[in-house]
């Protein structure tokens, strides 16, 4: 991981979007939790890496024996031991890993779920047993397109390759037997430019870790706020602020 994206996560500490007033219309019928839901049971062993402050997985995540949520952020990691917290019920175990330092014994887990975060394929496919299932969420190059284009920046916007493609590429070569792949689209629509900057303050769409050298602090005021205007003004709806996330969603079966 590099150093300033666990720095940046570090500060953030949590994955909490509960103050950000906001709709989402679902254009693709694909939700990554229901994709979890499909290929485990309650005698599975899972993995879930990248799990922020656990915000997510302890509200969706189905009923397993066994969930494993690793995160390469200590902070996110506390974050995440104080919300299991509220859900006593809940049979996962917290703790700090790098997705791309793996430790765990082969043929291991039933179903490894990733959301949002950088893999090694090689790795995943590794600790899963035969016939396991990788589940993954990420997002797309061109998500959020109309802001990178007015910011000229953002996350993956100089990629030559999207993630998604690298992705299913280096699952196959990994080993995977089946690997589907399906873009997801999402509108979003944010009730005031008060909740739109929030989200943007918060996650690192308008960022790209390998250009990022400045400071946490000044990296946020980063946003120039004539550009933000801008975009307001022409994607403002009767709905709210309008962004077009673009994800993609991978089901892979060892």
């Amino acid at each position: 991981m590099k150093e300033n994206e666990l720095e940046y996560y570090s500060k953030v500490a949590n994955w909490d979007f509960s103050e950000i007033k906001y709709e989402e219309e679902y254009l693709t019928d694909w939700e990554y939790f229901d994709q979890i839901k499909k290929n485990t049971n309650e005698k599975s062993l899972c993995l879930d890496i990248g799990t922020g402050g656990g915000e997510k997985v302890l509200k969706k995540y189905p009923n397993v024996r066994m969930l494993i949520a690793t995160d390469f952020s200590k902070e996110m990691v506390y974050t995440a031991k104080e919300n299991a917290k509220k859900y006593p019920e809940k049979n996962v175990k917290f703790g700090v890993m790098d997705n791309l330092k793996m430790t765990f014994p082969g043929e291991l887990f039933d179903l490894v779920s990733a959301r949002h975060t950088v893999i090694d394929a090689k790795q995943i496919y590794n600790c899963l047993t035969k016939g396991g299932v990788l589940v993954i969420e990420g997002v797309d190059q061109k998500d959020c397109w109309e802001l990178k284009k007015l910011f000229r920046k953002g996350q993956g916007y100089k990629d030559k390759k999207a993630l998604s493609e690298k992705d299913y590429e280096d699952l196959l070569n990994a080993g995977f037997s089946k690997v589907e792949k399906v873009k997801i689209k999402i509108n979003e629509y944010y009730k005031t430019e008060e909740d739109l900057m929030a989200l943007l303050l918060k996650v690192p769409i308008l960022d790209d870790f390998s250009e990022i050298e400045d400071s946490f602090e000044e990296h946020l005021k980063s946003i120039d706020q004539d550009i933000f205007e801008e975009y307001v003004k022409k994607f403002k709806t009767e709905k709210g602020i309008l962004l077009e996330r673009v994800l993609y969603g991978i089901v892979a079966r060892k």
